[in-house]
């Protein structure tokens, strides 16, 4: 009995540990509001349940580390700097992303050589030398602090305290249990900005660990998902573009960061950075893509386009092919559809192959062949630290088409314009801006060059599409808003104006007639059916349903709905557009979490 009887220094490592639990969960939640210490002191004294409770649960983990290492500071040192890095992480999503750090974010880390380089420059070298301090500190503490000598049945009995008490933490949050509720808890993933300000970064980054897609719909059932297929069915064929003599080449390129920078307001720019597209958009279909995100999450906007599902029906926060797609079997889209056609289809991505595990999402889709950085090493890049450029990418996606035996389908996305904006990347600038900060000049200038670049490749595909001998059309269009420095986009008024900081440029071009009818503003999900039918593509029934959606919610985010025609933001749905709405929300659940019924009905 006296072996588990804990002694003084025991209690005083205890005490200790209580502490800095407390400590770790306030500095969590300073970082979750932008290291602001009177409104993280303001929810404390709000939410005070909430916070000793987060507090107790970071004691535990403490102590389960305690007990699991044989020197008890060591393990505490260890997850307390974790802890410490979970919360800087945060903040500097804040800073660039406007989002919180979530779980599925973690995956990433498995990508830890591509993340440096995509994020040099972000951490100042301040940030750098006080981590460097912090764990120099540690090091020191371990070794000075007195040892604890505990008996193997204490480190089981407060082990399994530990795993218990965390346990039932855990499952609590997660159910949504009345325990917490009673706390003021409530899980608001559908805003998790919300989500992490009113309910603390321990509880929101709990909740989300068991984070579903989507709420199952109301009247779920496969009598209610044959009733919306056989609706959509019964529809006529849209009317498509006079037929070709062969099954067009499909590519889509989705271009890394890009937007048209002219649209900001404020500069002055010694010369357009959009010649070819500014003056081709009256030539070809053309507009704007409403993308459902800002300032990154690339895979988000690729879901959308590859499978013609919305973003605006998932939690907030959400990245489907961390988080699902990596766990299906089978997941209807454009490309399986194509290959049920007779296409081959590619996939091409100058960078890492396991960023947002496409790698295992591709084939998944359907994709017969993945061609990435490691299968690319001579490809040009415009400095020896850049990035494979968009020239580079289109070279090597008109190189794949041709060499296709029969039509092919191309998805490609690049890299050149990622973040960071740092100056000589991707050569000299050559565009002088004229406006704003003087600190903000190198980054405008920066990306105004990247944009340059950018549609000079875009040319450089338009010339190279006529020397393809089969007909193909290719869809161009830009991911999302760079996240240029947020004051930027604040003196442009746009943190009022969602559908400016969500539509990047989108144009089609062909080596045959597509005509020029403007596109206006639509979402990814639609682009599908809008390809197909330029293309002469009958649409199977689940892009009859998007093309019924589009007509009247072309732009559908979260951020902002877009309106048929000229009739611009929507403040509210009508009766029809809601109904149509519920269809689609219906047909998606099925597809991504329920049984699959509609794949064999509208596909």
């Amino acid at each position: 009995m006296l072996r588990l009887l804990p002694t003084k220094r025991l209690l005083y490592l205890l005490i200790v540990l209580l502490a800095v639990g407390f400590g770790l969960n306030f500095f969590l939640q300073t970082a979750t509001f932008r290291m602001n210490l009177s409104q993280a002191l303001e929810w404390i004294g709000t939410n005070p349940l909430l916070y000793m409770s987060g507090s107790l649960f970071i004691f535990c983990v403490l102590l389960l580390s305690s007990v699991i290492v044989p020197n008890t500071y060591a393990g505490p040192a260890v997850v307390s700097l974790l802890f410490l890095l979970l919360g800087i992480a945060s903040d500097q999503k804040l800073a660039t992303r406007g989002e919180p750090l979530f779980p599925w974010d973690l995956m990433l880390l498995k990508n830890a050589e591509g993340m440096s380089k995509i994020t040099s420059g972000m951490i100042s070298p301040v940030a750098i030398i006080v981590a460097a301090a912090l764990v120099a500190g540690l090091v020191y503490l371990i070794v000075k602090l007195p040892k604890n000598r505990i008996s193997f049945p204490l480190r089981a009995v407060l082990g399994g305290i530990s795993v218990g008490l965390s346990a039932y933490f855990l499952v609590l949050v997660s159910s949504q249990s009345p325990v917490v509720a009673a706390m003021n808890y409530q899980n608001i993933f559908w805003n998790q900005k919300v989500n992490y300000t009113q309910n603390g970064f321990v509880y929101a980054f709990a909740g989300n660990l068991r984070q579903s897609l989507m709420e199952k719909p109301a009247g779920y059932s496969r009598e209610a998902v044959e009733t919306v297929a056989a609706k959509y069915a019964a529809l006529p064929d849209a009317p498509v573009q006079a037929g070709l003599d062969e099954q067009p080449n499909i590519l889509f390129m989705m271009n890394e960061a890009f937007f048209d920078p002219t649209r900001l307001p404020g500069y002055t720019l010694s010369e357009d950075p959009l010649t070819f597209i500014h003056g081709a958009a009256e030539q070809t279909p053309s507009g704007y893509l409403l993308s459902p995100e800002f300032g990154g999450n690339t895979a988000n906007v690729e879901f959308e386009a590859l499978t013609g599902l919305s973003m605006y029906f998932l939690g907030d926060g959400t990245i489907p092919y961390q988080q699902r797609l990596v766990k299906m079997s089978s997941l209807p889209s454009i490309v399986s559809i194509l290959k049920d056609r007779g296409y081959e289809a590619l996939a091409l991505h100058p960078f890492d192959e396991t960023f947002y595990n496409r790698n295992r999402v591709y084939p998944m889709l359907g994709f017969g062949r993945f061609t990435s950085e490691k299968d690319l090493p001579d490809a040009a890049r415009l400095t020896p630290e850049g990035y494979i450029s968009d020239k580079a990418a289109v070279d090597e996606a008109v190189s794949q088409l041709k060499a296709a035996s029969g039509p092919a389908f191309l998805h490609l996305v690049t890299m050149q314009n990622h973040f960071p904006f740092t100056k000589g990347l991707n050569g000299p600038n050559t565009i002088t801006v004229q406006g704003g900060l003087p600190e903000q000049k190198d980054e405008l200038e920066t990306y105004m060059q990247d944009a340059k670049l950018t549609d000079e490749a875009l040319a450089y595909l338009q010339q190279e599409l006529l020397t393809i001998k089969r007909p193909t059309i290719a869809v161009f269009w830009g991911d999302h808003l760079p996240a240029l420095s947020a004051g930027i986009y604040t003196e442009a008024g746009w943190d009022q104006q969602p559908r400016l900081k969500h539509e990047t440029q989108l144009m089609i071009l062909a080596n045959f007639d597509i005509g020029k009818e403007p596109l206006g503003s639509l979402s990814p999900a639609f682009l599908g059916p809008a390809v197909f039918k330029l293309s002469g593509q009958t649409l199977p029934a689940y892009y009859k349903l998007l093309e019924r959606v589009r007509e009247a919610v072309p732009g559908l985010s979260k951020q902002v709905l877009i309106g048929p025609g000229d009739s611009g933001i929507l403040k509210e749905l009508t009766p029809e557009q809601q109904a149509l709405l519920d269809d689609y929300r219906l047909i998606q659940y099925d597809l991504l979490e329920g049984e699959q019924y509609a794949a064999k009905l509208m596909f």
